[in-house]
């Protein structure tokens, strides 16, 4: 089975990029074929400075490695590096309906936020369904907002056999549920154009002023509080069955006490989770960052 997927080279690593995607990457490639891509045609969307696109590329490669993909065992590569691509691309765009893309979810979403709504953030499914279609993967795996863009690229890979024949294989997009959304810390989708992540690789010092400014709900202390909130959903990530239930079970509390040492407890507990994580994760990026012939055998062209 073949699994392709990709990274957006916009900007720093955050936690929602390896919870959502990377970390399946990493589980995928044990079991099957498995093709990652850093898009860095897509990142164009948003961010427009020559310079710091090829640094976001070639840091993104790094932290791929780093995170565990394994180039003996996936292919590993750079958009950008694959004209077929925007060939591709363009030959889908002749069939594609402009309805089918005004409908897109992400584009509404991205406009309301203030992003210029410009032809390359319209047309971006298009491009996302040329990276896909070219490849024949059996399953893609995205997080949930991406999931509307996976059925796009159905559609048109469906538009494009019935008029040519059958050529383009109708993959599967692969969600894991626990993590189909992993909320920032105000409680939106965590985006870098958002300004709400928690960075993969941000210092100590960094990291703990990221996970304290957390958001968490309104609700008076002597209520019991919702189980749903911003700091239980990303705890979720780290914790056991029994952890999350003791937490889950805490804010049905109304005792003001123990809400307050429990969303205190759990916040440092989250903490050590993360430097956890770190700790080991950095031993891998330290490597990577340091073998210089390593890089350069996997993105040779990056150091031109």
């Amino acid at each position: 089975m073949r699994s392709l997927s990709g990274i957006q080279a916009s900007g720093v690593l955050h936690i929602g990029n390896y919870f959502g995607a990377i970390k399946q990457f990493v589980e995928n490639q044990e079991k099957n074929e498995g093709l990652y891509f850093i898009a860095d045609y897509h990142a164009l969307t948003s961010l427009r400075d020559p310079k710091a696109v090829r640094e976001n590329t070639l840091n993104a490669a790094m932290d791929f490695l780093a995170l565990g993909l394994d180039p003996e065992k996936s292919i590993i590569f750079v958009q950008s590096d694959v004209p077929e691509h925007t060939e591709l691309m363009w030959i889908l765009m002749n069939i594609t309906p402009v309805g089918l893309l005004e409908r897109a979810v992400s584009y509404k979403e991205k406009v309301e936020k203030g992003l210029s709504p410009n032809a390359g953030l319209l047309t971006y499914p298009v491009l996302m369904a040329a990276d896909i279609l070219m490849y024949d993967p059996d399953i893609v795996p995205v997080g949930k907002d991406q999931k509307q863009h996976i059925e796009m690229a159905r559609d048109i890979a469906t538009k494009f056999n019935g008029e040519y024949g059958e050529t383009f294989k109708l993959p599967e997009e692969e969600t894991l549920k626990e993590v189909a959304v992993v909320p920032g810390t105000d409680g939106q989708k965590m985006s870098k154009s958002y300004g709400n992540t928690i960075q993969m690789f941000a210092t100590k010092a960094e990291l703990k002023k990221q996970v304290m400014s957390i958001v968490t709900d309104s609700t008076p202390l002597e209520e019991p509080k919702d189980p749903e909130n911003n700091i239980t959903k990303l705890y979720e990530l780290f914790a056991t069955k029994e952890e999350l239930a003791e937490v889950l079970t805490s804010y049905y509390s109304t005792r003001v006490d123990m809400i307050e040492k429990r969303r205190s407890k759990e916040s440092k507990e989250l903490l050590q989770e993360f430097y956890k994580k770190d700790e080991n994760i950095k031993d891998r990026k330290s490597f990577t960052n340091s073998n210089l012939s390593f890089q350069e055998k996997i993105f040779y062209k990056h150091y031109k």
